[in-house]
């Protein structure tokens, strides 16, 4: 219980995994790594690491302690593959590296939007007064002078009889996205949800990533350990606490029982990037398999990356285009009237 009390951030446990794998490839013990670095860290994560330090010497594996401590499925599951091939300080470091990566992204997302959410409540308010307030004077104004509304009174108006619609859609949208999920996609196969997740725009690609990097890493340290790629399967299958890879090695397993080559059954799989089976085959051929399979990995995460820095790029100067075009139209509507009352004194 005490262990579950303060979260971990993911911050702080990709920054624990990193300092455990530098400490591990300087010679350190599992142990004495922990210890050493539970001297720096706060009175409650040192009480937690002592707990945990307790569970690793009655033999319980270190991923399950971290399970216990709350970490992240998928730092829990590179401690779960590292103990089975061996190379225990590289993988800590990839996936605390990779865990950074995406909680950096996160961050950044939610920063980028915080000015624009600003400015948005902001131009709310001042939309209603407007739209409210000045815009009616200025319409039984012009009309008592027998003038027509101008272009930009007209975008205020229209802005405010279809953005109630917009919302209206996109809240039914989301009504009807929910109640899929309830009634349909729970009930899918894990192997079935993923195949519809990887199908949606700009998210499916870095699920795609995702998907590819996570497999192929762990695949590359499984044979480099020195086992055979069906026993690497064997070690996805066996890891419950990933139910997507777990299902997704026994269906390749079963399919190359049959004589299917892997690149052949890779390439039926909508999970991965379409390179991906290429990739699997010149490494075959070549006899570097666990090689091609690092490089191409870390190639995914270049990609996932770009990728989302170009969509991050994209979404505040949109947002600002469409809130100074609203703003200005609210000036203009209230200015371009004001003009014309002038020029017909």
């Amino acid at each position: 219980m005490m262990m579950n009390r303060h979260k971990w951030t993911v911050n702080e446990q990709a920054n624990f995994l990193r300092r455990t794998g530098e400490l591990l490839a300087r010679g350190y013990p599992i142990a004495l790594a922990i210890e050493s670095i539970a001297l720096q860290l706060p009175s409650k994560r040192k009480e937690e690491l002592n707990d945990c330090l307790e569970e690793l010497k009655k033999g319980l594996p270190f991923h399950v302690a971290l399970n216990n401590l709350g970490f992240q499925k998928d730092l829990v599951g590179y401690v779960y593959f590292a103990e089975q091939h061996g190379c225990f300080a590289d993988a800590l470091l990839e996936g605390s590296e990779l865990a950074l990566l995406k909680d950096k992204d996160l961050h950044k997302l939610l920063k980028l939007l915080q000015y624009p959410a600003l400015l948005i409540v902001i131009t709310g308010f001042l939309f209603i007064f407007v739209e409210n307030t000045l815009l009616p004077r200025f319409t039984s104004l012009f009309s008592s002078l027998g003038l027509e509304a101008n272009f930009f009174m007209n975008v205020v108006y229209a802005f405010d009889r279809y953005f109630p619609i917009v919302i209206g859609m996109l809240l039914f949208t989301l009504s009807l996205g929910a109640m899929y999920y309830l009634l349909i996609f729970r009930k899918l196969t894990v192997l079935k949800q993923r195949a519809h997740l990887v199908r949606i725009p700009i998210v499916g690609r870095i699920l795609k990533l995702l998907f590819t990097h996570y497999f192929s890493i762990q695949l590359s340290f499984l044979l480099s350990g020195g086992l055979s790629v069906s026993e690497a399967l064997l070690l996805f299958e066996q890891n419950l606490r990933h139910p997507f890879y777990s299902h997704l090695a026994a269906a390749i397993k079963s399919k190359l029982i049959t004589g299917e080559r892997l690149e052949s059954i890779l390439a039926t799989m909508s999970y991965f990037e379409k390179e991906f089976p290429m990739i699997v085959k010149h490494g075959q051929e070549n006899g570097k398999l666990e090689q091609e399979l690092l490089f191409f990995s870390k190639h995914c995460i270049t990609n996932m990356e770009e990728m989302i820095q170009k969509r991050l790029a994209t979404i505040q100067p949109i947002l600002y285009i469409i809130i100074g075009f609203l703003v200005v139209s609210m000036y203009l509507a209230i200015l371009l009237p004001m003009f014309h009352l002038l020029d017909g004194i």
